[in-house]
C-alpha cells in the first residue's frame, strides 16, 4: 500500500526550487531524500503546471535498476507517474524508449549511446543527473556527450551528497551542464586561470593546481542562486554514527611474507619518480595482501594469510546474532569470505538486485556482502541492521561515505556502528588515516606510498 507524503520543511523548499529553477544543482546530504524530493517536483511540473514533457534520469546503474521505481511505487501521490528503465541490451534499451512514459532511466554508462541513439532528435526536455559528481570530468564521453544536446534541455537537474569530492576542479563540469559556463567559465582552462595556481609540475608538465586564497568563497558565492546545499546533521535527529577499529595482527609467517613482498614491490620504483598509476598499482597489491591473498600477473589467486579472515569471524561472532553489511574489495576477498561463512549457518547474501535489499530490509539476511563501488547510491538499508564491518577498504572517500550512509539515513532506529578491519602495520592504516583526514585520494596514495619506499630503503 502507498504510504502519504508529508515533506519536512526543507523538502518543500526544495522542490519549490526545482520548480523554479530551469538549472539547479540539488547538494543535498545522503539521506535527506533527493529521489522523493525530485519526483515530487516533476508531478507537479508535468500534471499541474504542464511544464515538461519527457524527462531523463541518467544515474548509476544499481540506481538505475530500482531506486527511482521503487520510489515512485512507495508514495501515493507518485502513483500516476510512469517510469521506464532504458537497461539491458541494446535492443532492450531501444524497446524501452519505444514505450511512453513519463520518466526514462538510463546508467550513466549509456549516456553517449543513448546522445548517438537520438541524434538531432533529442526528445528530453528536462534531464536529471543522479549523483551529478560522475560527470565532473570534462574529458569523459558522458560528458562530452551531453554537452552536445544541452541546448536542447529546457530543465537541468542535479543531484549529489558530494560535488567535490577529491576537490574544487570537480565543480567545473557540473557547472557548466547547468548554465553553460556563464558563472565559473565557459572552459575548464578559463575556470583554473581564475580560480587556481599551478601546484605540483616539473620543467614542462603541471600535474596538479591548487585553489587562491579566498577562491572556495568566491566560487561558493558564483554558483549560490543555482546551487543548494544542506546537510544532513542540520535537518535530522540521526542516531549517533559510531566508528570501531578492529586491529589485525599478523602472525609471524604472514608477517614475514607481507613485509617481504612489500618490500619487493615498492623497491621496483623510487619515491622520486613513482606516479599515480604505479601508486594505485602498487597500493591496490599491498591492501590484497592485508586482506590475505593477491592475483598473480596470471590473476590467479596466491594466498598468503588468513589473519584478516579470522579476525572477521571473530567480529561476526560478536555480534550475536545481529546483521551487519559487510564490505569487500576484491573477488577473491568475496569468494573467502563466502567459503568461511558456509561452515556457518548465518543467511549470508551477496548483494546482486532488488530483492536482495526488500529481503535485507524484512530481517531475511544475516550478512549481506557487497561491493562499495556497485551499491553506494541509492541503497535504502537503514531497516535491515545498524552494523557494517568494512573487510577491505577503499581509498575513495566518496564511496566510503555513501556505502556507511546506507544504514546511517532517515528511518534508522540504532546508533550504526562502523567496523574496520585494519592489518596493524599495513597499508590499511595509511588508508584509514586518510578517509580520517579526509585527504584527496590521489595525493594520500603518492604520500603514504613514499614514505613505505623510504622506511623499504632503511
Amino acid at each position: 500500500m502507498a504510504m502519504v507524503y508529508s515533506p519536512h520543511a526543507y523538502q518543500r523548499y526544495a522542490q519549490d526550487a526545482i520548480i523554479s529553477h530551469p538549472a539547479l544543482g540539488l547538494f543535498l546530504d545522503m539521506g535527506l531524500g533527493k529521489t522523493v524530493i525530485t519526483l515530487t517536483a516533476i508531478a507537479d511540473l508535468k500534471f499541474n503546471r504542464w511544464a515538461v514533457n519527457k524527462v531523463l534520469i541518467i544515474a548509476p546503474k544499481k540506481v538505475a535498476e530500482d531506486t527511482w521505481q521503487a520510489e515512485a511505487r512507495k508514495w501515493e501521490h507518485l502513483r500516476r507517474l510512469r517510469l521506464v528503465g532504458v537497461l539491458g541490451t541494446a535492443t532492450q534499451r531501444e524497446e524501452a524508449l519505444a514505450t511512453p512514459a513519463d520518466i526514462y532511466i538510463i546508467n550513466r554508462e549509456n549516456t553517449q549511446w543513448l546522445v548517438e541513439k537520438c541524434g538531432k532528435w533529442w526528445p528530453f526536455d528536462t534531464v536529471v543527473l543522479d549523483e551529478s559528481s560522475s560527470f565532473k570530468n570534462h574529458q569523459a564521453k558522458r560528458f562530452k556527450a551531453l554537452k552536445t544536446v544541452r541546448p536542447r534541455i529546457n530543465r537541468m537537474i542535479e543531484l549529489t551528497g558530494t560535488p567535490n569530492p577529491h576537490g574544487l576542479m570537480d565543480l567545473w563540469a557540473q557547472l557548466y551542464l547547468l548554465d553553460g559556463g556563464q558563472r565559473l567559465g565557459r572552459t575548464i582552462s578559463v575556470y583554473r586561470d581564475m580560480y587556481f595556481n599551478p601546484d605540483k609540475r616539473n620543467a614542462t608538465t603541471i600535474f596538479s593546481y591548487a585553489p587562491k586564497e579566498g577562491a572556495e568563497q568566491v566560487i561558493q558565492k558564483q554558483i549560490s542562486d543555482i546551487c543548494i546545499s544542506m546537510k544532513a546533521s542540520d535537518y535530522l535527529d540521526l542516531p549517533e554514527l559510531v566508528y570501531e577499529d578492529i586491529p589485525v595482527v599478523l602472525d609471524d609467517k604472514a608477517q614475514r611474507a607481507y613485509r617481504k613482498m612489500e618490500r619487493e614491490m615498492v623497491l621496483e620504483v623510487d619515491e622520486d619518480t613513482i606516479t599515480a598509476t604505479t601508486a594505485a598499482t602498487l597500493s591496490s597489491k599491498l591492501l590484497q595482501l592485508c586482506n590475505g591473498a593477491v592475483y598473480d600477473e596470471d590473476h590467479n589467486v596466491a594466498h598468503v594469510h588468513d589473519c584478516k579472515l579470522e579476525a572477521f569471524m571473530e567480529a561476526v561472532e560478536a555480534l550475536n546474532g545481529q546483521h551487519a553489511i559487510v564490505c569487500y574489495s576484491f573477488v577473491h576477498d568475496k569468494e573467502r569470505l563466502l567459503q568461511a561463512l558456509s561452515k556457518s549457518k548465518l543467511r549470508v547474501r551477496v548483494y546482486k538486485d532488488a530483492q536482495d535489499k526488500d529481503d535485507w530490509n524484512a530481517g531475511k539476511i544475516d550478512l549481506l556482502l557487497i561491493h562499495p563501488a556497485s551499491c553506494g547510491y541509492g541503497l535504502n538499508l537503514q531497516e535491515g541492521g545498524h552494523h557494517i564491518i568494512w573487510f577491505g577498504l577503499t581509498w575513495n572517500l566518496e564511496e566510503y561515505q555513501q556505502a556507511n550512509k546506507r544504514l546511517h539515513r532517515q528511518g534508522q532506529d540504532h546508533p550504526v556502528i562502523v567496523h574496520h578491519l585494519i592489518v596493524k602495520g599495513g597499508r590499511d592504516e595509511d588508508v584509514i588515516r586518510s578517509l580520517a583526514s579526509k585527504d584527496k585520494v590521489q595525493e594520500s596514495l603518492l604520500e603514504s606510498l613514499k614514505a613505505r619506499i623510504r622506511e623499504a630503503k632503511v
